[in-house]
């Protein structure tokens, strides 16, 4: 069926991509039917409105269209983004489009606290089904679920690659697991496997009215975490992932239908999945119960990750201010740490679980930024193949982001009981990208940079007429066309010029992957022009590639900007700059060679 290697990049992907969709049988049954009465019609009808989810919103947008577009194998919003943007024509198009990219990035991060929240508080609750613990406070139940959240969060630092080869052999158990008990739950109510037929998805929703509108909006939990098949296509590849997904596809559509069977057999079940295992086999609860948590902490681990590899993505394709970053293996360059990423989200994921205190609750703030997040993916991929002139997966696309606008707007009705932190989570992103980049566009304007044509007629001069220091001077300059303040402050005002002076720039190409390096140039005697060119994924070390091409720097300088601002928009930007590292700092270039030249700027 697969070979060693086909199955071994499934049970891979299975721990590192489907862990947060994987856990969410755990939560989604239990709290539609908060929502609505857990009659036989109602519970096919929602069985029916999951599976069909599944296969639109996961298969179909995911798995099928999305995973159809990339870039040297990598997917993700931006990626979306960086294939429209050479489509366009109009300007104001390519505006539109990036914003839209932006909001999608800051509903992915808002995702991102909200997801080990729920996850491991759910797992948790399930402490109260094991015999003499069924009055268990809640109280206990957030404590021990923050433990779990600080342990997971203060070990990200230490790197995890050394554990990540027991998560998807974990994951398997976990699929297997929950596949199992829904069979023989089924085998008890086979009328449930009426589900698979949409009609009576429609009937449902027809019957119901304004409040099957409504449970849509908790419906839509099942698919939270599909949007991980397409952004971590990059780090496994497209097969495993589609292979992975269609044996996933199928467990969760029998844990579904099976905790559909327990709930019609016992309509007061309140925490489904937990208590249709522990009425089938009682003895093996507790094991159940354990894994659930390991399972739940793998896909909040994935979600740590995802965060980091898009705060990256910010940082490089230069929307996000620098942060400093750790290298966590010797052997993946994909292992990172952001430190300030990793506290903001353990601080903001204890704030959800003390704040909420249930997952019930919980799920009432969850939905809406995976909504979003989906809905931006539909109109980029339908606009991409339109523009494509690809008809059929046009009007196909189209259908879809007309179903992920039905299912944000049912998420509408979750704002005011706990959905505006989803909105307010997104918002401090998105307005932190908005600034940053409004402010590198003014401060850029403000810099002044000399032309290349009078900078070499002063350089040609000073060299000529000064004495030369020995040894070889690195300068970072983004434009070689136009050379930064700071260059000039060094040569000309204080006439300090060394006998090789190498200018260095980085340059992000519109591929996620590839690294080149060059001297590309010599204006001048004495002056050369040295070229790094990286794709937008990559992480590089600029030390060693220097090296590699015989540069042996005795000293490097780079600008540094204080700016001073009166505007409240620019005060923020002017904090932003004060906290981030510098340039050099981000790609640890040695300190002892490092002079920083300050120039102020009035914003």
């Amino acid at each position: 069926m697969f070979s060693k290697a086909e199955f071994r990049g499934i049970v891979h992907s299975m721990g590192l991509v489907f862990g947060d969709i994987g856990t969410s049988p755990i939560y989604t049954l239990t709290v539609i039917f908060l929502l609505t009465k857990a009659t036989e019609a109602h519970v096919i009808g929602v069985l029916s409105l999951i599976i069909w989810t599944l296969i639109i919103l996961v298969t179909m947008e995911y798995a099928w269209l999305a995973m159809s577009l990339s870039k040297k194998g990598e997917g993700g919003t931006i990626v979306l983004k960086e294939i429209l943007i050479p489509l366009l024509k109009s300007g104001r198009n390519v505006y539109l489009i990036t914003i839209l990219a932006y909001i999608g990035t800051s509903f992915l991060i808002g995702d991102g606290v909200i997801t080990p929240a729920i996850s491991i508080l759910s797992a948790v609750e399930g402490i109260r089904i094991i015999s003499g613990f069924e009055n268990t406070g809640q109280g206990i139940l957030v404590l021990i679920a923050s433990i779990i959240a600080i342990a997971l969060f203060s070990v990200q630092s230490k790197g995890i690659e050394k554990i990540t080869w027991v998560f998807g052999p974990i994951m398997l158990l976990w699929f297997i697991s929950i596949a199992f008990f829904g069979i023989v739950s089924i085998f008890y109510t086979p009328d449930v496997l009426k589900a698979v037929n949409p009609y009576y998805a429609f009937r449902f929703l027809l019957d119901n009215g304004l409040m099957g509108f409504f449970v849509l909006s908790e419906v839509i939990l099942c698919a939270t975490g599909g949007e991980a098949l397409y952004a971590d296509m990059g780090h496994l590849g497209r097969d495993p992932i589609l292979k992975a997904w269609r044996l996933i596809f199928f467990a969760l559509v029998l844990s579904y239908l099976g905790q559909g069977a327990f709930l019609i057999r016992n309509p007061d079940s309140t925490n489904i999945l937990f208590e249709m295992v522990s009425q089938q086999a009682s003895i093996v609860f507790i094991p159940f119960l354990l894994l659930s948590i390991m399972a739940t902490v793998i896909a909040s681990q994935a979600m740590i990750s995802g965060v980091f590899s898009i705060v990256y993505q910010g940082i490089t394709t230069r929307i996000m201010p620098m942060l400093k970053i750790d290298y966590t293996s010797g052997e993946l360059k994909s292992q990172i740490y952001i430190s300030a990423v990793n506290w903001m989200l353990l601080i903001s994921v204890l704030y959800m679980i003390f704040v909420f205190k249930e997952s019930s609750k919980l799920a009432a703030a969850y939905g809406l930024a995976v909504t979003g997040t989906m809905t931006i993916t539909g109109m980029l991929m339908t606009s991409i193949f339109y523009h494509k002139k690809d008809i059929s997966k046009t009007i196909i696309s189209l259908f879809i982001t007309f179903i992920d606008l039905i299912f944000l707007l049912s998420n509408t009705y979750k704002i005011p009981h706990g959905g505006y932190w989803s909105i307010i989570i997104a918002a401090i992103v998105f307005s932190l990208i908005i600034i940053f980049t409004s402010g590198q566009k003014r401060l850029y304007e403000l810099m002044k940079p000399t032309k290349i044509d009078n900078f070499l007629e002063k350089y040609n001069h000073v060299y000529t007429t000064e004495n030369k220091i020995s040894g070889t001077a690195l300068f970072f300059s983004r434009d070689i066309t136009r050379i930064p303040q700071y260059i000039s402050h060094i040569m000309f005002k204080n006439n300090i010029i060394y006998e090789n002076n190498i200018f260095i720039s980085i340059v992000k190409l519109e591929s996620p992957f590839g690294v080149e390096s060059s001297f590309t140039a010599e204006p001048a005697k004495g002056l050369k022009v040295f070229e790094i060119k990286m794709g937008y994924m990559e992480i590089v070390d600029v030390a060693q590639i220097l090296k590699d091409k015989g540069i042996y720097e005795k000293t490097i300088f780079y600008g540094i900007e204080d700016i001073f601002a009166s505007n409240i928009v620019w005060k923020v930007f002017s904090v932003i700059k004060k906290l981030s590292p510098s340039f050099v700092q981000f790609y640890r270039l040695p300190p002892e060679e490092l002079h920083g030249v300050m120039t102020r700027f009035e914003m």
